[in-house]
């Protein structure tokens, strides 16, 4: 390992205010290997970041909330095949849409059903408004509601293909915390803390802050006109009809390693099987790449692909890299990201995870992309 690279890399980033601040952290199946922390959590103030910031992770959810999909699944509570309309009546009688054109939306009836697999492979048909511009066209209509709202009638919007059909990044994982819900008969925080946060430690992560967590937040940030950072007022909505499955978490890089550590095959705590965890390396996304999201709202991402000249695939919990990296990790490698430019990797082959946190919009700062890339290479001692 040699992290000078990236750490002079960080230093500049932060000196020449392209970004506030940032924490990276690196761990093996055991603990944590290294980390480091620089700038601050918010433009313009004086508070450090740290390894105790807390940062709201977004999309890194999404793995959380995979895990515990699939404890249930191992539990005889869901079946990954199995129609969930059956379970959810909201899953039911799904519409296609077909376009959007003078305000108002053509749809038509669904073929098939939406299953768990689905939804958590992002194979489901469900997308965002940012990541495909007939969702956006959509939601422009009269009638149309904002999942961001937190309400389950917004959640029900039409899928942008028959279930099974393709790829597209969306809220399948947010449907699939209700379906923890429906399944367990507990509400999804409630659950998460019983069964995966408190099995692994991670005290530090939930959807709402207590008054001391609160203090160590970091505050997201925009590049204003000049460039300059600006820090925005962000925050989920308060006691939400429906806790987001999909991106509502808030995290430390500290907790966020511990589920790194047990999706590497260290210490899992009983979240879930070796075997459960064996198989999240698999693609379960044959004939559709997967990774990649061309925005269709810039002020909230850029496009994404990493690895263009891979055949990327999504497994049950992350996105699955078929080959190594060439940064490092090496083949079947889990990865994915947080909204506000939180990143993580978790290679169990070689027992090596990572992530690195800061708090930006849009999505997919090259900026911090190459610093993400940097830890990788330091992270694997690459040249």
């Amino acid at each position: 390992m040699s992290f000078r690279a990236f750490e002079a890399a960080l230093a500049e980033a932060v000196a020449g205010g392209r970004i506030a601040g940032a924490v990276a952290l690196v761990t093996d199946r055991d603990g944590v290997t290294y980390e480091h922390a620089a700038g601050v959590r918010a433009a313009g103030q004086a508070a450090a970041m740290d390894v105790g910031t807390v940062f709201w992770i977004a999309s890194m959810t999404k793995a959380i909330v995979s895990v515990a999909a699939l404890q249930l699944v191992e539990r005889g509570k869901l079946t990954l095949d199995g129609d969930l309309g059956e379970l959810l009546p909201d899953l039911k009688d799904l519409q296609v849409l077909e376009d959007v054109a003078g305000g108002k939306a053509r749809l038509r009836p669904a073929q098939g059903f939406v299953t768990l697999r689905q939804l958590l492979t992002h194979t489901s048909g469900f997308a965002y408004a940012f990541s495909h511009p007939g969702l956006l066209a959509y939601s422009q209509t009269d009638g149309a509601l904002d999942p961001n709202s937190g309400t389950r009638a917004a959640h029900r919007q039409p899928l942008m293909f028959d279930p099974g059909q393709g790829w597209i990044y969306g809220i399948g994982i947010d449907w699939a915390g209700i379906v923890i819900e429906a399944a367990s008969g507990q509400r999804l925080d409630a659950y998460l803390r019983e069964n995966v946060f408190a099995p692994l430690g991670m005290s530090d992560t939930g959807f709402a802050l207590s008054e001391a967590q609160a203090a160590r937040k970091a505050s997201v940030h925009v590049r204003g006109p000049d460039g300059a950072l600006i820090p925005i007022p962000f925050g989920m909505p308060a006691n939400p009809e429906v806790l987001s499955g999909g991106g509502g978490l808030y995290s430390t890089a500290g907790d966020y390693a511990r589920f790194l550590r047990m999706l590497l095959g260290g210490e899992s705590g009983g979240v879930i099987s070796r075997e459960t965890l064996r198989g999240l390396t698999e693609s379960h996304t044959a004939g559709h790449r997967a990774g990649m999201l061309i925005s269709s709202m810039p002020n909230m991402s850029n496009d994404f692909d990493l690895y263009p000249h891979m055949e990327v695939g999504h497994g049950l919990a992350a996105m699955v890299t078929p080959e190594p990296t060439g940064d490092g990790r090496g083949a079947g490698s889990l990865a994915w990201a947080g909204l506000a430019n939180t990143y993580y990797w978790a290679d169990p082959e070689a027992g090596q995870g990572g992530v690195l946190m800061t708090q930006l919009l849009p999505f997919a700062d090259p900026e911090v992309l190459a610093l993400f890339k940097a830890l990788e290479r330091g992270a694997y001692g690459v040249d």
